[in-house]
Protein backbone atom coordinates (compact mmCIF):
# COMPACT_ATOMS: atom_id res chain seq x y z
CA UNK A 1 0.00 0.00 0.00
CA UNK A 2 1.13 3.57 -0.69
CA UNK A 3 0.66 6.52 1.64
CA UNK A 4 -2.42 7.46 -0.35
CA UNK A 5 -4.12 4.40 1.15
CA UNK A 6 -3.02 5.12 4.72
CA UNK A 7 -5.51 7.63 6.03
CA UNK A 8 -6.01 8.40 9.70
CA UNK A 9 -9.75 8.12 9.24
CA UNK A 10 -10.70 9.40 12.70
CA UNK A 11 -8.61 12.51 12.16
CA UNK A 12 -9.87 13.07 8.60
CA UNK A 13 -13.49 12.68 9.70
CA UNK A 14 -13.05 15.13 12.56
CA UNK A 15 -11.22 17.63 10.37
CA UNK A 16 -13.83 17.62 7.61
CA UNK A 17 -16.88 17.74 9.88
CA UNK A 18 -15.36 20.64 11.82
CA UNK A 19 -14.51 22.34 8.53
CA UNK A 20 -18.13 22.11 7.37
CA UNK A 21 -19.51 23.21 10.72
CA UNK A 22 -17.27 26.25 11.17
CA UNK A 23 -17.19 27.43 7.56
CA UNK A 24 -21.00 27.39 7.43
CA UNK A 25 -21.70 28.95 10.81
CA UNK A 26 -19.12 31.73 10.71
CA UNK A 27 -20.79 33.16 7.60
CA UNK A 28 -24.12 33.32 9.45
CA UNK A 29 -25.72 30.28 7.82
CA UNK A 30 -26.97 27.05 9.36
CA UNK A 31 -27.85 24.93 6.34
CA UNK A 32 -26.32 23.47 3.20
CA UNK A 33 -27.92 22.45 -0.08
CA UNK A 34 -26.34 19.87 -2.35
CA UNK A 35 -26.97 17.96 -5.52
CA UNK A 36 -27.65 14.30 -4.75
CA UNK A 37 -26.58 12.28 -7.76
CA UNK A 38 -26.59 8.91 -6.04
CA UNK A 39 -22.84 8.66 -6.62
CA UNK A 40 -19.93 8.18 -4.25
CA UNK A 41 -18.91 11.81 -3.80
CA UNK A 42 -22.32 13.39 -3.24
CA UNK A 43 -23.34 10.54 -0.92
CA UNK A 44 -20.18 10.99 1.14
CA UNK A 45 -20.68 14.75 1.37
CA UNK A 46 -24.29 14.21 2.47
CA UNK A 47 -23.14 11.89 5.27
CA UNK A 48 -20.43 14.32 6.38
CA UNK A 49 -22.81 17.29 6.26
CA UNK A 50 -25.36 15.53 8.45
CA UNK A 51 -22.65 14.62 10.92
CA UNK A 52 -21.51 18.25 11.02
CA UNK A 53 -24.84 20.10 10.94
CA UNK A 54 -27.62 17.60 11.73
CA UNK A 55 -30.11 16.18 9.25
CA UNK A 56 -32.53 19.12 9.53
CA UNK A 57 -29.87 21.42 8.09
CA UNK A 58 -29.01 19.37 5.01
CA UNK A 59 -31.24 19.58 1.92
CA UNK A 60 -30.68 17.42 -1.12
CA UNK A 61 -31.77 17.95 -4.72
CA UNK A 62 -32.12 15.27 -7.37
CA UNK A 63 -31.82 16.92 -10.79
CA UNK A 64 -32.27 14.29 -13.52
CA UNK A 65 -32.05 14.79 -17.24
CA UNK A 66 -34.08 12.52 -19.55
CA UNK A 67 -31.03 10.35 -20.24
CA UNK A 68 -30.05 10.00 -16.57
CA UNK A 69 -29.68 6.49 -15.23
CA UNK A 70 -32.64 5.35 -13.08
CA UNK A 71 -30.06 4.08 -10.57
CA UNK A 72 -28.95 7.66 -9.92
CA UNK A 73 -32.33 8.65 -8.52
CA UNK A 74 -32.75 5.30 -6.74
CA UNK A 75 -29.43 5.61 -4.93
CA UNK A 76 -30.01 9.29 -4.12
CA UNK A 77 -33.30 8.36 -2.45
CA UNK A 78 -31.56 5.58 -0.53
CA UNK A 79 -29.12 8.14 0.89
CA UNK A 80 -31.87 10.63 1.72
CA UNK A 81 -33.86 7.94 3.53
CA UNK A 82 -30.88 6.67 5.50
CA UNK A 83 -29.89 10.16 6.59
CA UNK A 84 -33.48 11.37 7.05
CA UNK A 85 -32.86 14.55 5.12
CA UNK A 86 -35.28 16.54 3.00
CA UNK A 87 -34.91 15.82 -0.68
CA UNK A 88 -36.57 17.44 -3.68
CA UNK A 89 -36.61 16.43 -7.32
CA UNK A 90 -36.10 19.18 -9.90
CA UNK A 91 -35.89 17.69 -13.43
CA UNK A 92 -33.71 19.74 -15.77
CA UNK A 93 -34.83 18.22 -19.09
CA UNK A 94 -37.15 21.05 -20.19
CA UNK A 95 -34.66 23.72 -19.14
CA UNK A 96 -31.75 22.13 -21.00
CA UNK A 97 -33.76 21.15 -24.06
CA UNK A 98 -35.09 24.69 -24.42
CA UNK A 99 -31.52 25.79 -25.07
CA UNK A 100 -30.46 22.75 -27.10
CA UNK A 101 -33.47 23.14 -29.42
CA UNK A 102 -31.96 26.36 -30.75
CA UNK A 103 -29.07 24.45 -32.29
CA UNK A 104 -30.83 21.50 -33.98
CA UNK A 105 -28.74 18.82 -32.27
CA UNK A 106 -25.46 20.27 -33.53
CA UNK A 107 -23.97 20.41 -30.04
CA UNK A 108 -21.38 17.82 -28.99
CA UNK A 109 -21.88 15.53 -26.01
CA UNK A 110 -19.24 17.46 -24.07
CA UNK A 111 -21.04 20.75 -24.63
CA UNK A 112 -24.35 19.17 -23.69
CA UNK A 113 -22.77 17.79 -20.52
CA UNK A 114 -21.44 21.23 -19.60
CA UNK A 115 -24.89 22.76 -20.16
CA UNK A 116 -26.47 20.16 -17.86
CA UNK A 117 -23.86 20.72 -15.16
CA UNK A 118 -24.38 24.47 -15.26
CA UNK A 119 -28.16 24.12 -15.26
CA UNK A 120 -27.95 21.97 -12.14
CA UNK A 121 -25.88 24.68 -10.47
CA UNK A 122 -28.47 27.30 -11.45
CA UNK A 123 -31.03 25.20 -9.60
CA UNK A 124 -28.81 24.76 -6.54
CA UNK A 125 -27.97 28.45 -6.23
CA UNK A 126 -31.63 29.37 -6.57
CA UNK A 127 -32.50 26.85 -3.86
CA UNK A 128 -29.62 28.18 -1.79
CA UNK A 129 -31.45 31.51 -1.61
CA UNK A 130 -34.83 29.87 -1.05
CA UNK A 131 -33.67 27.72 1.87
CA UNK A 132 -30.97 30.10 3.14
CA UNK A 133 -28.29 27.46 2.91
CA UNK A 134 -24.87 27.51 1.26
CA UNK A 135 -24.13 25.29 -1.72
CA UNK A 136 -21.72 22.57 -0.64
CA UNK A 137 -19.52 21.09 -3.35
CA UNK A 138 -18.96 17.40 -3.98
CA UNK A 139 -15.76 17.45 -6.05
CA UNK A 140 -12.58 15.60 -5.08
CA UNK A 141 -8.87 16.25 -5.55
CA UNK A 142 -8.53 13.95 -8.55
CA UNK A 143 -11.29 15.75 -10.47
CA UNK A 144 -9.86 19.18 -9.68
CA UNK A 145 -6.30 18.26 -10.66
CA UNK A 146 -7.46 16.70 -13.93
CA UNK A 147 -9.88 19.51 -14.68
CA UNK A 148 -12.65 16.93 -14.80
CA UNK A 149 -15.19 19.53 -13.74
CA UNK A 150 -17.39 22.06 -15.49
CA UNK A 151 -16.35 25.62 -14.75
CA UNK A 152 -19.29 27.39 -13.07
CA UNK A 153 -21.08 24.03 -13.12
CA UNK A 154 -20.24 21.24 -10.68
CA UNK A 155 -17.07 23.14 -9.67
CA UNK A 156 -19.16 26.02 -8.28
CA UNK A 157 -19.86 25.97 -4.54
CA UNK A 158 -19.22 27.79 -1.27
CA UNK A 159 -17.00 25.07 0.21
CA UNK A 160 -15.57 21.74 -0.91
CA UNK A 161 -15.03 19.23 1.94
CA UNK A 162 -13.56 16.48 -0.29
CA UNK A 163 -11.32 18.76 -2.33
CA UNK A 164 -8.10 17.51 -0.73
CA UNK A 165 -8.94 13.80 -0.96
CA UNK A 166 -8.25 11.71 -4.04
CA UNK A 167 -11.12 9.63 -5.44
CA UNK A 168 -9.68 6.42 -3.98
CA UNK A 169 -9.41 8.13 -0.58
CA UNK A 170 -13.03 9.26 -0.78
CA UNK A 171 -13.97 5.62 -1.35
CA UNK A 172 -12.04 4.59 1.78
CA UNK A 173 -13.69 7.34 3.85
CA UNK A 174 -17.14 6.50 2.47
CA UNK A 175 -16.81 2.90 3.56
CA UNK A 176 -15.66 4.04 7.01
CA UNK A 177 -18.68 6.29 7.59
CA UNK A 178 -21.23 3.79 6.32
CA UNK A 179 -22.11 4.80 2.77
CA UNK A 180 -23.91 1.79 1.21
CA UNK A 181 -21.59 -0.63 -0.56
CA UNK A 182 -23.65 -0.62 -3.77
CA UNK A 183 -22.88 3.08 -4.13
CA UNK A 184 -19.19 2.70 -3.26
CA UNK A 185 -18.71 -0.05 -5.87
CA UNK A 186 -20.68 1.50 -8.78
CA UNK A 187 -18.74 2.89 -11.73
CA UNK A 188 -18.11 6.62 -11.26
CA UNK A 189 -20.20 8.68 -13.66
CA UNK A 190 -21.25 12.30 -14.05
CA UNK A 191 -24.39 10.85 -15.66
CA UNK A 192 -24.20 13.37 -18.49
CA UNK A 193 -25.37 10.96 -21.19
CA UNK A 194 -26.50 7.36 -21.40
CA UNK A 195 -23.73 4.91 -20.49
CA UNK A 196 -21.20 7.65 -19.72
CA UNK A 197 -18.45 6.82 -17.18
CA UNK A 198 -15.64 8.98 -15.81
CA UNK A 199 -12.88 6.47 -16.43
CA UNK A 200 -13.89 5.90 -20.05
CA UNK A 201 -13.81 9.66 -20.63
CA UNK A 202 -10.43 10.03 -18.96
CA UNK A 203 -8.83 7.00 -20.58
CA UNK A 204 -7.48 5.54 -17.35
CA UNK A 205 -8.76 4.34 -13.97
CA UNK A 206 -8.93 6.41 -10.81
CA UNK A 207 -6.87 3.75 -9.02
CA UNK A 208 -4.00 4.18 -11.49
CA UNK A 209 -4.05 7.94 -11.82
CA UNK A 210 -4.54 8.64 -8.09
CA UNK A 211 -1.27 6.94 -7.16
CA UNK A 212 0.56 8.77 -9.92
CA UNK A 213 -0.99 12.10 -8.87
CA UNK A 214 -0.01 11.46 -5.26
CA UNK A 215 3.66 10.98 -6.14
CA UNK A 216 3.61 13.75 -8.76
CA UNK A 217 1.77 16.40 -6.72
CA UNK A 218 2.02 15.56 -3.01
CA UNK A 219 5.52 14.06 -3.06
CA UNK A 220 6.81 16.18 -5.99
CA UNK A 221 8.61 13.29 -7.65
CA UNK A 222 10.40 14.22 -10.90
CA UNK A 223 9.77 12.26 -14.08
CA UNK A 224 12.75 9.90 -13.67
CA UNK A 225 11.69 8.99 -10.16
CA UNK A 226 8.13 8.35 -11.35
CA UNK A 227 9.49 6.08 -14.06
CA UNK A 228 11.46 4.11 -11.48
CA UNK A 229 8.12 3.41 -9.76
CA UNK A 230 6.98 1.74 -12.98
CA UNK A 231 4.98 4.51 -14.65
CA UNK A 232 5.36 4.86 -18.41
CA UNK A 233 6.69 8.18 -19.65
CA UNK A 234 3.69 8.50 -21.98
CA UNK A 235 1.25 8.20 -19.04
CA UNK A 236 3.24 10.67 -16.93
CA UNK A 237 3.33 13.19 -19.77
CA UNK A 238 -0.35 12.77 -20.52
CA UNK A 239 -1.40 13.40 -16.91
CA UNK A 240 1.00 16.33 -16.49
CA UNK A 241 -0.29 18.00 -19.65
CA UNK A 242 -3.88 17.61 -18.43
CA UNK A 243 -2.97 19.26 -15.11
CA UNK A 244 -1.13 22.06 -16.89
CA UNK A 245 -3.87 22.66 -19.45
CA UNK A 246 -6.66 22.85 -16.85
CA UNK A 247 -4.91 25.13 -14.33
CA UNK A 248 -7.28 27.98 -15.26
CA UNK A 249 -10.15 25.99 -13.71
CA UNK A 250 -8.43 26.07 -10.32
CA UNK A 251 -7.90 29.84 -10.20
CA UNK A 252 -10.13 32.88 -9.80
CA UNK A 253 -10.63 34.95 -12.96
CA UNK A 254 -7.52 37.06 -13.63
CA UNK A 255 -8.00 40.79 -13.12
CA UNK A 256 -5.94 43.29 -15.14
CA UNK A 257 -3.96 45.35 -12.62
CA UNK A 258 -4.54 49.10 -12.95
CA UNK A 259 -4.95 50.58 -9.46
CA UNK A 260 -2.69 50.48 -6.39
CA UNK A 261 -4.84 47.82 -4.74
CA UNK A 262 -6.28 45.29 -7.15
CA UNK A 263 -8.62 42.53 -5.98
CA UNK A 264 -6.74 39.26 -5.56
CA UNK A 265 -3.38 40.94 -6.31
CA UNK A 266 -2.92 43.39 -3.42
CA UNK A 267 -6.39 43.37 -1.82
CA UNK A 268 -6.23 39.83 -0.45
CA UNK A 269 -8.14 38.99 2.71
CA UNK A 270 -9.70 35.76 4.00
CA UNK A 271 -13.25 35.20 2.81
CA UNK A 272 -14.62 35.87 6.31
CA UNK A 273 -12.55 39.03 6.89
CA UNK A 274 -14.32 41.37 9.26
CA UNK A 275 -17.27 39.09 10.04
Amino acid sequence: MTKIDKLDLDKVLKLITNFIKYEIKKTGYKKVVLGLSGGLDSSTVAYLSVKALGNKNVIGFIMPYKTSSPDSKKHALVIAKKLKIKVFEVPITEMVDAYLSKFKNNISQVRQGNIMARQRMIVLYDKSEEFKGLVIGTGNKTEFLLGYTTLWGDSASALVPLGDLYKTQVRILARYIGVPEEIILKKPSADLWKGQTDEEDLGFTYADVDKLLYYMVDERYPVLQLQKLGYKKSFIDKVFKIIQRTQFKRKLPIIAKISARTIDHDFRYPRDWGL
